[in-house]
């Protein structure tokens, strides 16, 4: 999982080849931090594949207003520089990022 600030967003997501996960967190984001664990493992199963990229918004307001991001959590796909698709909120489960990370998978 690679930590992506507001210097670096852009290389390594909007200018990335294949597909970028991107889990957009903030600080004292509650359903954010259970979601973690669950995004670093997904990284290690599927990283062979997918590029996974975490965002910290609290800490990168600008890209993240930048990229849309108004509610927290959001678990985005990019491909070519723009998201294609996202989980955002309540519709963020553990079960939904899986599903949407695995039909990505099967595609690359």
């Amino acid at each position: 999982m690679i930590e992506a600030d507001r210097k670096n967003f852009d290389q390594e997501v909007l200018e990335a080849e294949g597909t970028v996960i991107v889990d957009f967190f903030g600080d004292g984001c509650v359903p954010c931090a259970a979601l973690r664990p669950h995004i670093d493992a997904f990284s290690e199963k599927y990283g062979d594949k997918l590029k996974f990229v975490a965002l910290n918004t609290t800490k990168a307001r600008r890209a993240a207003i930048a990229q849309g991001i108004m509610g927290l959590p959001v678990i985005g796909v990019y491909q070519g520089g723009k998201r294609v698709e996202e989980l955002v909120k309540d519709a963020a489960t553990v079960e939904a990022v899986e599903a949407m990370i695995k039909k990505y998978y099967e595609q690359a």
